[in-house]
């Protein structure tokens, strides 16, 4: 604004002066998405053109990072990558390894001994019999119940149940005794085992064995039938293997 009358000098008014503080408030800060100031860009969003962050608004920052930042650009990324996907593959696979289920397996190995008593009607017998079970997981089995019945020639003539065996470790094998009473009520066998004109008094026994055994929070049933000869004459105490 020029005011007439001063000697031909022009006083400025106040909207010149207020609009050249402004100017130089805003010529530090660069326009807003531009490294040097000198393209068009748009107005911050933040400070609306001012470079001054109003009061109330702290945690409403916009960050402006340059494109050629490094922290942008990472490195060796790929490689990170690849290292954790093979490490998550190799423990994936050493835990499929180790605990996945494998077999158990009950083996008879010999008879113990044979006691035999003779009675008017029966005979009566106690077989001992020495098995073999193998854990072949990389954990310990619980063996939850053990059962076994006898039959000779079809006829069930004795049954037992174990209830307190021990846990076999991880990949070992371990030896239990297993005693059945039997007894025998057929005649025609009765005349057989007590007859004297026999050395020797052969019967074949069936052994039908049960296990009931727990592992990595599961359980399962593993069964076995066998066959072995004995005496129903006479005690014998020599082992002798199965067949």
């Amino acid at each position: 604004m020029v005011t007439p009358g001063m000697s031909g000098k022009t006083t400025e008014g106040p909207d010149v002066t207020k609009g050249m503080e402004k100017v130089k408030t805003l010529r530090p800060y660069t326009s807003y998405g531009t490294m040097n100031g000198s393209s068009a860009g748009d107005t911050c969003p933040t400070c609306r053109g001012t470079g001054r962050i109003p009061r109330g608004h702290e945690d409403q920052l916009v960050a402006v990072i340059p494109c050629n930042d490094v922290r942008l650009q990472p490195r060796r990324t790929k490689l990170y990558v690849c290292v954790s996907m093979a490490v998550c593959l190799l423990v994936c696979c050493l835990i499929l390894f180790f605990c996945f289920p494998r077999s158990v397996t009950i083996t008879p190995v010999s008879v113990l001994s044979v006691v035999v008593y003779l009675t008017p009607k029966t005979v009566e017998m106690e077989v001992t019999n020495l098995l073999n079970i193998t854990n072949k997981n990389f954990v310990p089995v619980q063996i939850v119940e053990f059962s076994v019945q006898g039959l000779i020639l079809n006829a069930v003539v004795g049954k037992t149940k174990i209830t307190n065996m021990t846990a076999i470790p991880s990949r070992t094998q371990k030896s239990y005794t297993c005693q059945i009473d039997l007894s025998v009520t057929d005649k025609g066998l009765n005349s057989y085992c007590k007859s004297n004109s026999f050395k020797i008094h052969t019967l074949f026994l069936e052994l039908q064995m049960t296990v009931n055994i727990s592992y990595l929070s599961h359980t399962e049933q593993l069964s076995l039938d066998t066959f072995e000869y004995i005496d129903c004459g006479n005690n014998s105490t020599i082992p002798h293997p199965v067949r």
